[in-house]
């Protein structure tokens, strides 16, 4: 796991909470503060999954040789 991994599903969780809170005090910002949070946090997890997973196949390339 990489720090944009880890990073990317914190912002997801954080985002979530900002959202569960913004809806529960009627706070339209904060829940939308929460969405992009949300977003944010997956597209850099994704990054994360992304590096990670070329780094596995350029090991399994490598180690063939």
């Amino acid at each position: 796991m990489n720090k944009d991994q880890v990073k990317g599903r914190v912002d997801e969780v954080v985002g979530k909470v900002k959202e569960v809170a913004g809806k529960t005090v009627g706070n339209e910002r904060l829940e939308g503060e929460g969405l992009a949070d949300q977003g944010k946090g997956k597209l850099q997890s994704g990054y994360g999954d992304a590096k990670e997973s070329f780094k596995d196949k350029a090991k399994k390339v490598i180690d063939r040789i």
